[in-house]
């Protein structure tokens, strides 16, 4: 009798057939997960429609009762300077000049002009010129400049240009304040000395009023003192005028020295050569002192060459600032300081904001995206409760949250 043995059945690894089985059930997952997400969809299809295209009328409807803005726009071109003598030596360096400028912190000079119309002085006139304080219905001027500020579009442009929007629910005041900032920019410039030119016209002005004051205190000193012959022959009248003509001179090249500084270096030839002029001038007025004739013993005739010497001192200073401060005006004029206005602000005939087609739009869109993830999280909610322990951790935490509360 021959017995039969049945070969023994090989079983495959347990990670093999996991392994299959995740393989096979993956793609049929996927395609439950994606009927379920559009089954969510279609359960709630009434939501996700009418509830953005109300929301959409909603913010469509608000836009009519907000009060339109109307924004008006000037451009003009600022002052142009003429190149400094910093600046030129820069520019004659090429792209080395150009690090240099860069690395010094030299911007463009339209963003000067723009701080300027930005600064609280210009404000304040503008607040006190429109009575901005009480149409703003603010109870203190800072308030009153942030508003105006946020309404307040101030750009320069690469072609040199600087642009002025100005918002405001009055078309017409929003091309007056437009307008009122390149008028407020004027009288701020006339009161400061932006460009080279202006700062020599400025110290040279200061420097003649002063000179002016001193010539006419000398002058009355000199009439008090009397004009008599014996003065005039123990010291002639051409020595003592020519020794303070030269003192006159004297101090003011000190004083144009001094200017000098302030946009020139020392090893400028133009620097080293009015050194070179003062010392000359020095060694002149030691050489003329010792030469200076005497005075009498009367002491009356000191007196009077004293004063007289020092009243054409004074002139001549005064004649020598004059010249230097007519200099300056001209070289000011050429420098063209006046404001040219490219486009001047108009009222605007079309409302700036705000877009209610936009809004609306904007609002339509948001809302689905918000509504679309509420209804997903809800479901993916209902089907962990759905979960026995899942709904058994969920009913604990709300006792929890009971008691804690009582």
């Amino acid at each position: 009798m021959t017995e039969t043995t049945n070969p023994p059945s090989v079983t495959p690894p347990v990670p093999a057939i996991a392994s299959e089985a995740r393989q096979s059930m993956s793609p049929e997952d996927d395609e439950i997960s994606l009927l379920d997400l559009l089954q969510v969809v279609a359960d709630n299809l009434r939501l996700l429609v009418l509830g953005p295209l109300a929301a959409g009328l909603i913010a469509l409807a608000i836009t009519f009762a907000i009060a339109p803005t109307f924004t008006a726009s000037t451009k003009f071109m600022p002052p142009q300077q003429q190149q400094s003598g910093a600046a030129a030596m820069l520019s004659s360096l090429g792209a080395l000049g150009g690090l240099a400028g860069a690395a010094s912190g030299l911007k463009n000079p339209a963003d000067q002009y723009v701080a300027f119309l930005k600064s609280r002085s210009v404000q304040d006139a503008l607040v006190d010129r429109f009575k901005l304080m009480e149409r703003y219905e603010t109870k203190f001027r800072e308030d009153a400049r942030r508003i105006l500020d946020g309404n307040v579009q101030i750009a320069a442009g690469k072609d040199g240009l600087i642009t002025i929007d100005v918002s405001d629910t009055a078309p017409q005041l929003a091309a007056q304040l437009a307008n009122a900032y390149v008028e407020e920019l004027s009288k701020l410039l006339n009161r400061l000395a932006v460009t080279e030119a202006q700062q020599r016209r400025l110290f040279f002005e200061k420097q003649l009023v002063n000179a002016k004051d001193n010539l006419i205190k000398a002058e009355q000193a000199l009439k008090a003192s009397g004009v008599n012959s014996s003065a005039l022959k123990a010291s002639p009248v051409a020595a003592v005028e020519g020794l303070a003509k030269l003192k006159a001179s004297i101090t003011a090249q000190e004083i144009r020295l001094e200017s000098m500084r302030g946009y020139l270096t020392e090893f400028a030839p133009d620097f080293k050569q009015a050194q070179t002029e003062l010392a000359a001038m020095r060694r002149q007025m030691a050489s003329a002192e010792k030469e200076e004739p005497t005075a009498g013993a009367n002491s009356g005739e000191s007196d009077y060459i004293a004063k007289f010497r020092d009243f054409k001192y004074h002139e001549t200073l005064f004649e020598l600032f004059a010249k230097q401060y007519e200099v300056a005006r001209v070289d000011e004029s050429r420098e063209g300081a006046e404001i040219q206005v490219l486009d001047l602000a108009q009222p605007p005939e079309k409302k700036s904001k705000p877009r209610k087609a936009m809004i609306a739009l904007i609002t339509t869109l948001a809302t689905s995206i918000a509504l679309l993830l509420f209804v997903f999280i809800r479901q993916a909610w209902r089907n962990a409760c759905a979960n026995p322990d899942v709904a058994a951790k969920v009913a604990s935490l709300r006792s929890s949250m009971r008691r804690s509360k009582g």
